[in-house]
């Protein structure tokens, strides 16, 4: 009993745990390259095979004795299209203008737009009258509140003050720019985000129709490879954009394909298959912590005011939505064990009557296991 709920409860925890450290060092090495000049689309390209490549055997291995469908090809197509190439090329972009903590700011929307998204296609309901609803609505809003902050609002350095006013004393121009910046960055970011939010709704159905997490994302790493490689050459066709040059842009590259794109998506696919995708998205703010420290220690990046206020508002707002979510697990789980205990009650009665309760008259994965317990 011990083990199955550690396996059901704690390890999609710590699985998302590692996947958000890991990715904390993805964006870290990511946003020195930028800083060094290294193309955002050729990163794309160059990650997604790595990661293609490094999944293809692994997928054959484990994996090979399940054939993939025609309609499950169009959709891990679209997925990777949607969560993949646009996504990560916007979220590069904004990490061009911005800094690497601002970015994994912006993440932490993501559960709340992944609840939006999921309520019209019948994945999340809300029922108002339940406090879990309320809760649900509540965070989503204060997370809607806390991305308008780091939006709209970025405010005075909180570290590195002097410089700052030292530079806008002679002029008003650079700060003026920075705030431009600021601003497209934001928008880029937000439009990432709603993106990778609906990858995780797709990722829910495949996961249904096509439970192999190691097959779907090499199929999912090669599609967005062609897709990068075929975006990049209609905006730029320079060749010399291609030659990684020093070991941090081939490390970089090489460890975000590998980890980023390949083991990361595999986890987070798995994730959405055991907890649903409102869970997995749930986990973002985490990322955020480890990657402020990593980028304070490692680049040195000023933190300013409204990314403070804002991601504080942003986690809150998570934070009452992920325990939103978990109350109306629990009544769910009640009432299923309740609908349940009826079920054995009347067919303990009238064992000649099948049950109404279930289309099929057969008891739950969670009653079995309270009965047997």
């Amino acid at each position: 009993m011990m083990w199955s709920k550690f396996h059901e409860v704690w390890k999609p925890v710590m699985v998302m745990s590692i996947v958000n450290l890991a990715l904390a060092f993805v964006n870290i090495f990511l946003k020195k390259v930028l800083n060094q000049g290294l193309d955002y689309f050729t990163i794309l390209t160059y990650r997604q095979a790595i990661s293609a490549i490094f999944l293809a055997p692994i997928a054959c291995f484990y994996e090979r004795q399940r054939k993939v469908e025609g309609h499950v090809i169009c959709l891990l197509f679209v997925s990777a299209l949607v969560g993949v190439t646009l996504t990560q090329c916007l979220y590069l972009i904004g990490l061009e203008y911005t800094s690497a903590t601002f970015s994994c700011a912006f993440l932490n929307m993501v559960p709340a737009f992944t609840f939006i998204m999921a309520l019209p296609l019948g994945i999340e309901r809300v029922k108002m009258k339940e406090l879990s609803a309320k809760a649900k609505v509540l965070g989503t809003f204060v997370c809607i509140g806390g991305a308008l902050t780091l939006t709209l609002y970025k405010g005075m350095p909180l570290l590195n003050q002097q410089p700052e006013h030292i530079a806008d004393k002679g002029t008003g121009t650079p700060s003026a720019f920075k705030l431009k910046k600021w601003i497209i960055g934001s928008l880029f970011l937000t439009a990432g985000c709603v993106l990778w939010s609906s990858w995780f709704l797709i990722q829910a159905r495949i996961s249904k129709k096509y439970p192999c997490q190691y097959s779907s994302t090499a199929i999912l790493s090669f599609f967005a490879a062609i897709q990068s490689a075929i975006l990049t050459l209609v905006i730029d066709r320079n060749k010399t954009k291609w030659v990684l040059k020093g070991k941090m842009e081939i490390l970089t590259v090489v460890y975000s394909g590998i980890v980023g794109s390949g083991l990361c998506y595999v986890a987070m696919s798995w994730c959405v298959k055991q907890r649903g995708p409102v869970f997995t998205s749930a986990f973002t703010p985490l990322l955020q912590m480890f990657v402020a420290m990593l980028d304070f220690c490692i680049l040195q990046e000023e933190i300013y005011l409204g990314s403070v206020a804002g991601s504080v508002l942003v986690i809150t707002g998570t934070s009452i939505l992920l325990w939103g979510k978990s109350k109306e697990e629990e009544q769910n789980a009640v009432k299923d064990i309740q609908q349940d205990e009826e079920c054995m009650t009347n067919f303990e009665a009238n064992p000649d009557v099948p049950s109404k309760l279930r289309p099929n008259g057969e008891i739950t994965s969670k009653a079995v296991g309270y009965y047997s317990n």
